[in-house]
């Protein structure tokens, strides 16, 4: 049933993407000028894609919240509505309801589900690192992805100590035999996926070399166990969903295990 499951990911995603991509030259893409962040309106009960908007730091290393958006975010609430019953937002054209909040937006806690994109820029103040220790003490679920080596990863555990301090929320290795891993997909590794302009690039898959070649699933869990933060480093999981239909041979490299491992993990935020 696994095999079965990931073969039918890929046929799908395969037979749409000419599609997909169709779609989005047509659309124009979206401008950051004319980006709004969510507000209590676009909130109708069923799925939202919600991704993080902060400030980058220079002291970090990460190219900014609007990394993968807002294809990763699209593709993703596609598939998700495809290969599972959950009911994903859409507005009158078909198009998936995704949407942006800051960490300082009442908005964030109508999602129970969010995403931070190369975290290892984030810079947070005060304020922002008590609205999301609030939010992740009220049941939301933090994924933060795509960030690669060392320097990138002490940067990120630095901002998120101000939320989260390690005396009370230690940091551990997700083992392959946790729950969510068989949420949906049977997912057997953590696998490293690099942006599609290295990967073509014929460097590999390790973005830093020798200083991100481990892939690692990492999270930290509340007083009662609750898997509160996921942390995917050394890997990118929102260009398998962002690039799905921009070459073919990047999808079939990556696309069925990104797409496994994001839906297990977001049905794991969204049950537990």
């Amino acid at each position: 049933m696994p095999r079965l499951l990931a073969a039918l990911s890929v046929a799908v995603a395969l037979c749409a993407a000419a599609t997909v991509e169709a779609q989005f030259r047509g659309r124009g893409g979206f401008g950051f000028g004319g980006m709004r962040t969510a507000s209590a309106k676009d909130f109708d009960g069923s799925f939202h894609f919600c991704r993080i908007i902060f400030r980058n730091s220079i002291q970090g290393d990460g190219g900014g919240w609007s990394v993968d958006y807002p294809r990763a975010d699209i593709n993703f609430s596609i598939r998700l509505s495809e290969l599972t019953k959950t009911h994903v937002s859409r507005d009158n054209t078909g198009e998936p309801n995704h949407l942006l909040v800051r960490l300082t937006d009442k908005e964030l806690f109508d999602c129970p589900f969010v995403m931070m994109t190369e975290p290892g820029g984030a810079g947070f103040d005060d304020q922002e690192a008590a609205a999301l220790r609030l939010y992740l003490d009220k049941g939301g679920f933090l994924w933060a992805d795509d960030f690669w080596g060392e320097y990138a990863w002490n940067w990120w555990v630095g901002q998120l100590r101000k939320a989260l301090p390690a005396p009370e929320f230690p940091i551990f290795d997700l083992p392959l035999d946790h729950p969510m891993f068989h949420t949906q997909f049977e997912v057997k590794k953590v696998p490293q996926i690099p942006s599609i302009n290295f990967f073509f690039g014929g460097r590999g898959t390790s973005e830093r070399g020798a200083d991100s070649a481990v892939p690692h699933a990492r999270a930290i869990a509340d007083k009662q166990g609750r898997m509160i933060v996921l942390m995917t480093h050394n890997t990118d999981f929102g260009d398998s969903w962002e690039r799905e239909g921009d070459d073919a041979t990047y999808f079939v490299n990556f696309g069925p295990d990104g797409y496994a491992f994001g839906i297990d993990a977001v049905l794991y935020a969204l049950t537990h």
